[in-house]
């Protein structure tokens, strides 16, 4: 098989596969300071953007944004990409327009 051709890739299960944003690496804070991807942030929770949702995820779809404990994720590199395979049970808020019912919260 040719190491450069594409394959479809299809989720499993209750899967969400999810892409962070490049900005994720550092970041700052509100008084300007620059921390360092590497710091540790106790309990501090992500964004990204899911890219594909398995046949059995029902509230999450691509193109969703979706906050999840980073702990809680299992690393994938796709042709030099990076993702996190994350469980539909493990993610803890959903960002999309399509969404009724609403908090207020926008992003």
């Amino acid at each position: 098989m040719d190491p450069d051709a594409k394959l479809a890739i299809q989720m499993l299960a209750d899967r969400v596969l999810v892409q962070l944003p490049t900005s994720e690496g550092e970041r700052r804070s509100r008084s300007g300071i620059l921390i360092p991807a590497t710091a540790e942030m106790a309990k501090r929770l992500a964004w990204a953007e899911v890219m594909a949702v398995g046949p059995n995820v029902r509230m999450i779809k691509p193109g969703d944004r979706v906050l999840f404990n980073p702990e809680d994720r299992f690393e994938v590199e796709v042709k030099g990409d990076d993702y996190l395979i994350l469980r539909e049970r493990d993610i803890h808020a959903v960002a999309a327009e399509r969404m009724d019912g609403s908090t207020g919260l926008y992003l």
